[in-house]
């Protein structure tokens, strides 16, 4: 359904369609993480962990898209139930860098074959070209929004 007025016509607003499927994705994730005992953004955590083992709270908070303090509850329950471990003293500042514990890690690859199948069921519709293609072309859309300069790209909307 389309609109005549000033506004944004939901049915051709390609950000809103960005909005509806990242919601239905983490719903999807959400639903395969629940029988874990896990949130999105616990699961999100516990991977950003793995593939960068010492990241501060401020780093965990800006990969997994919370606030530092959303992230501080949630780490400081993770490390109650020995999900990762984060010394009693920062080492260099303020900065307490956290790590996976071995309970971590066991809790983490189970969750990563729910999520992975998530993902794999959202692809299922598109082949292998058109993946990669989509792929590119939401890289360049967050380039293009995060350009430091402020050019959103492109006059044809394809960016740089």
């Amino acid at each position: 359904m389309s609109q005549n007025g000033p506004g944004v016509d939901l049915d051709k607003s390609l950000g809103y369609l960005l909005k509806e499927a990242s919601s239905a994705l983490r719903v999807a994730m959400e639903e395969v993480l629940r029988p874990l005992g896990m949130s999105v953004t616990h699961y999100s955590c516990l991977e950003l962990l793995a593939q960068r083992p010492g990241l501060s709270n401020s780093e965990l908070a800006r990969g997994a898209f919370v606030t530092r303090q959303s992230m501080n509850v949630l780490l400081q329950a993770l490390e109650r139930d020995g999900y990762v471990t984060r010394p009693a003293e920062a080492p260099v500042g303020k900065v307490l860098p956290t790590r996976l514990t071995p309970r971590g890690r066991r809790s983490l690859e189970k969750a990563t074959v729910a999520v992975r199948a998530v993902e794999v069921r959202m692809l299922a519709g598109l082949t292998e070209t058109e993946q990669s293609a989509a792929f590119r072309i939401l890289q360049s859309m967050i380039h293009s929004l995060r350009d430091s300069d402020g050019d959103a790209g492109c006059a044809d909307g394809r960016g740089a």
